[in-house]
C-alpha cells in the first residue's frame, strides 16, 4: 500500500481540504508560520533535510501570516524566534503601515490568483520583428493626462488604451517592465526621506509590488493587486504586446550585515547568500549576493519564473546582474552553471525570453557575448560604439579638425556585433541599445557633457563619468536654433543607428518623447520630479516620436535590416543579409577608408537570404563628420537607382529617386536609408 504524495513546493497550497505551508532551511532547529486570525502552526521537517512543512487547518485566501524561526548562533546566521519574517515564496506582499522602529513594515499574504484569461494566448512575436520598450510602471503613465488620474503609475495605467496606443504607433512588439517584483527601499534612502524608485531592491519573488496598483486594488487586498497585474497582461497581449519582466535575483533588500532581516537572512542565511572569510561576497555592489551554487536557492528562483511564465503569463525576463547568478561555489563566473542550464532547458520557460544583463561589478564580472544559446544580451560594446561614432568623435572634431576615429567600429556595430556573439549564435543575440533606465536619457546624451546627480544626495559622486555624451555647445537648456538643431539631428543619428542595425533594438521609455533628467545619470531616487515620461504637446517631442516610428515601420518592411543568422563566405545562409561596401566615390571599400579618422563615410548594399519573407535590399550611408561631403551612389548592373526612405538629416527629400552613380551630398553627421529600385 503507498501513501499519497504530499505536495511540499514551498509556500501555502490550498488544494483540496487540507491547506499545507512548506518553509526551505537547511540550518533552522525550529519554525512556525503565524496566520493572523488562525493561529501557529509549528513545522516539521519532513523528505529532504531543508524542507519543512505544516498542515494548515482554515487558512484562506486574504490571510496574512509572518514566519518565526529559530537556529543556532553564529556570524552566518541571523535567526531570532521573535523577529516577524516574510515567506519567501509569498504570492503576496502588502504593507502594514508600521516603520521598522515599531515593527515590520511588511506582510505575507495568502492569495487565491483564480483569474479568466478569457483564453487570450500569448503573443507570438518573431525574434527578428522585437521591438523592446523599457519603462517603469509609475514613470510611463504617471505625467499621462489622456489616462485617468486614478489609473496613472499603475499596472491598469500602463495597459490603459491610451498607452497601448502610443506603443502601436511607435512599433513596440514587447515591453519590459523595471522590477515589479515586491520591492523596499534602502534604510538608507528611508533616512535621508528619499524612495528607490526603479525596484531594484526585491523583498519577494513571486508576489508583484503593491505600490504599482490602483488605490482601489490595493484595497481589495493581495489578490486585487495580483488581479489587476493578471489584467494588464491580458490587455496586453490582447493587443499582440508580450510582456517581459526586469528580475532581480542576484541580491536582496536585506542589504549588508547590518541591513534589515526581513526574510531569507533570518530563515537561511548561511545558505542564501556568499560568503568570505571577512563576511558577505558582494558581486552586486548592493550589500549582499545570493548563492546560487546552492541548490535551495537556484530552485526558488527558478520556482518564481515557473511561476510569473506559467500562472502570470508573462513572455521573458530580463535578469539584472546576470552574471552574478552564474557564479559558482568559488564565486567564479561559469558560463556552464547549473541554474543557466536548468533555465535553458526547464519545460515550462521553453517559451520564454531570457535576456542578461552579461556583468556584475565582482571580478571578473563583465561577460559580454559568454551566455551561449538560447539567451539574448545587452550588448552595451554597441551602446558605447554608437555613442562614440555620433558623439564623441563629432565633439572631438568640433574640438580639433579632426575626428577621434574611423568608421570601421560602427560597421560592426550595424551588422550585429559577430565578433561578440559569433556565427552560432547570430546577431539575434544581441540587445542594442544607445539608452537603458540607468545613465542618460537621449536628449540628455546629447545636451551634457557631464552628469549633474546633485539630487540624489551623494555629492554628485553616483553615477558614471563614461559617458560619451556630447553637449553641443552649450550645457544643459538652451534657445540657441544652432544647437537644438544639432542636438536633434544628433538623437536621429543615434536613433536610426538603432533601428536601422542587426540586432534587437531596445528603446527606453520617453526617448521618443524627448525625456529629459536634467543631467542626472543615476535617477533612482528622484522619480516624482525627474523621471516621468513627458506627454506634453511638445514639437520636439512629437518629431521625435514620429522618427521612431518612421523607423520602426521600415525596420518592419525590410527583411534585410533584421537577419537572424550572420552569412558565411561563399555559402548562401537562410536568413542572412549580404552586406557589399563601398565608399564614398561608390567603388569598393578599401583598407585605407576603414579606420582613419578623415574617413568616415561608408555605403552598404544589405541584401536578404530569403526564408520566410520576399528577397528585399537596402542601401544604408553613413556620413560621420561635420564637412560636407558629396558621395556616388553604388553602380550596379542588377539596380536602376535608389529611393531615399528615410535620413536624419531634417528637411531631405524624400521619396525622390535617384539613379546609380548620381551625387547624394551629406551636409554633415547623418544616417541615411534608401530603398533600391
Amino acid at each position: 500500500m503507498h501513501e499519497t504524495a504530499i505536495d511540499i513546493s514551498p509556500g501555502f497550497r490550498l488544494d483540496g481540504d487540507a491547506p499545507r505551508f512548506t518553509l526551505r532551511s537547511a540550518s533552522a532547529t525550529a519554525a512556525t508560520v503565524v496566520v493572523d486570525g488562525r493561529g501557529r502552526f509549528p513545522l516539521e521537517r519532513v523528505g529532504d533535510p531543508d524542507r519543512w512543512t505544516a498542515s494548515t487547518p482554515g487558512v484562506v485566501p486574504g490571510d496574512s501570516y509572518h514566519l518565526l524561526v529559530d537556529g543556532p548562533d553564529g556570524p552566518r546566521h541571523g535567526f531570532d524566534p521573535t523577529r516577524p519574517l516574510l515567506d519567501p515564496a509569498a504570492r503576496g506582499v502588502m504593507p502594514t503601515g508600521r516603520d521598522e522602529a515599531d515593527g515590520p513594515r511588511w506582510t505575507s499574504v495568502v492569495v487565491d490568483g483564480a483569474f479568466d484569461w478569457g483564453g487570450v494566448p500569448k503573443p507570438q512575436v518573431p525574434l527578428d520583428r522585437a521591438v523592446v520598450y523599457e519603462a517603469n510602471v509609475r514613470t510611463l503613465t504617471q505625467a499621462n493626462p489622456a489616462v485617468p488620474e486614478h489609473l496613472r503609475g499603475t499596472y491598469a495605467g500602463v495597459a490603459h488604451a491610451s498607452t497601448i496606443a502610443h506603443l502601436h504607433r511607435i512599433g513596440v512588439t514587447t515591453l519590459e517592465l523595471l522590477p515589479v517584483h515586491a520591492f523596499d527601499t534602502e534604510r538608507w534612502l528611508r533616512q535621508a526621506g528619499r524612495e528607490n524608485a526603479w525596484g531594484y531592491n526585491t523583498l519577494a519573488f513571486f508576489a508583484p509590488h503593491a505600490g504599482y496598483a490602483s488605490a482601489e486594488a490595493r484595497a481589495a487586498g493581495a489578490d486585487g493587486v495580483l488581479r489587476e497585474f493578471k489584467g494588464m497582461v491580458r490587455l496586453l497581449h490582447e493587443a499582440g504586446i508580450q510582456v517581459v519582466l526586469d528580475v532581480v535575483y542576484n541580491h536582496t533588500a536585506e542589504e549588508g550585515l547590518g541591513g534589515p532581516t526581513t526574510s531569507l537572512r533570518g530563515i537561511d542565511g548561511a545558505n542564501r547568500y556568499r560568503w568570505g572569510a571577512d563576511g558577505y561576497v558582494d558581486t552586486t555592489g548592493c550589500g549582499n549576493t545570493l548563492d546560487t551554487s546552492v541548490e535551495a536557492t537556484a530552485d526558488l528562483i527558478v520556482d518564481s519564473l515557473r511561476y510569473w511564465a506559467r500562472e502570470v503569463q508573462v513572455d521573458g525576463f530580463r535578469f539584472d546582474l546576470m552574471a552574478a547568478l552564474a557564479r559558482d561555489a568559488a564565486h567564479t563566473f561559469d558560463p556552464a552553471h547549473p541554474l543557466l542550464e536548468r533555465i535553458r532547458t526547464d519545460p515550462d520557460l521553453q517559451d520564454v525570453l531570457v535576456i542578461a544583463e552579461p556583468w556584475d561589478v565582482g571580478q571578473g564580472g563583465w561577460q559580454t557575448g559568454s551566455f551561449g544559446a538560447g539567451a539574448l544580451e545587452w550588448n552595451d560594446g554597441f551602446r558605447d560604439t554608437v555613442r562614440q561614432f555620433w558623439l564623441s568623435d563629432v565633439a572631438q572634431e568640433r574640438r580639433t579638425g579632426v575626428p577621434g576615429g574611423g568608421i570601421g567600429a560602427l560597421a560592426g556595430a550595424l551588422t550585429g556585433s559577430r565578433h561578440v556573439f559569433g556565427p552560432e549564435r547570430g546577431p539575434l543575440a544581441g540587445v542594442g541599445f544607445v539608452t537603458a533606465h540607468d545613465g542618460f536619457t537621449l536628449l540628455d546624451l546629447v545636451s551634457y557633457d557631464r552628469k549633474h546627480n546633485q539630487a540624489n544626495g551623494e555629492e554628485d559622486r553616483d553615477g558614471s563619468n563614461e559617458n560619451r555624451s556630447f553637449n553641443h555647445g552649450v550645457e544643459g537648456p538652451t534657445d540657441d536654433r544652432g544647437v537644438r538643431a544639432s542636438r536633434g539631428r544628433s538623437m536621429r543619428n543615434l536613433l536610426g543607428t538603432l533601428f536601422l542595425s542587426a540586432g534587437v533594438p531596445m528603446l527606453t521609455a520617453g526617448d521618443e518623447r524627448s525625456r529629459t533628467q536634467h543631467g542626472n545619470n543615476n535617477a533612482y531616487v528622484v522619480s516624482e520630479d525627474l523621471t516621468p515620461v513627458d506627454w506634453s504637446d511638445d514639437e520636439d517631442a512629437e518629431s521625435t516620436t514620429e522618427t521612431v516610428a518612421a523607423l520602426t515601420r521600415l525596420r518592419a518592411a525590410h527583411p534585410a535590416l533584421r537577419p537572424s543568422r550572420f552569412g558565411v563566405a561563399g555559402q548562401v545562409t537562410p536568413s542572412a543579409s549580404r552586406m557589399t561596401w563601398y565608399g564614398p566615390d561608390g567603388g569598393p571599400m578599401t583598407g585605407e577608408w576603414w579606420d582613419q579618422p578623415l574617413h568616415r563615410a561608408v555605403q552598404v548594399l544589405v541584401e536578404s537570404t530569403p526564408e520566410h519573407e520576399p528577397y528585399d535590399r537596402v542601401l544604408v550611408v553613413v556620413h560621420g563628420s561635420g564637412r560636407t561631403r558629396d558621395l556616388a551612389l553604388p553602380v550596379r548592373d542588377d539596380l536602376l537607382g535608389y529611393r531615399l526612405a528615410w535620413s536624419s538629416e531634417k528637411h531631405r527629400d524624400h521619396d525622390r529617386t535617384r539613379t546609380a552613380g548620381s551625387v547624394f551630398t551629406a551636409y554633415g553627421p547623418g544616417i541615411h536609408l534608401f530603398e533600391v529600385v
